[in-house]
């Protein structure tokens, strides 16, 4: 997922680096998203691991 994260990231600054606000934008939140996702993920997956 933090892959995805990363396509999405590097779309968004293609698309802004050619001044496609637009799609920078959309792929930027998607990016930011799939971060914040992940991190939740991340977190649950620890905790668990922890209580077992």
């Amino acid at each position: 997922m933090l892959y995805y994260a990363a396509i999405f990231l590097v779309i968004a600054i293609v698309a802004g680096v050619f001044g496609f606000g637009g799609i920078a934008s959309g792929a930027a939140g998607i990016a930011r998203l799939l971060v914040y996702i992940f991190l939740i993920l991340f977190v649950v997956s620890l905790v668990f691991g922890v209580l077992q």
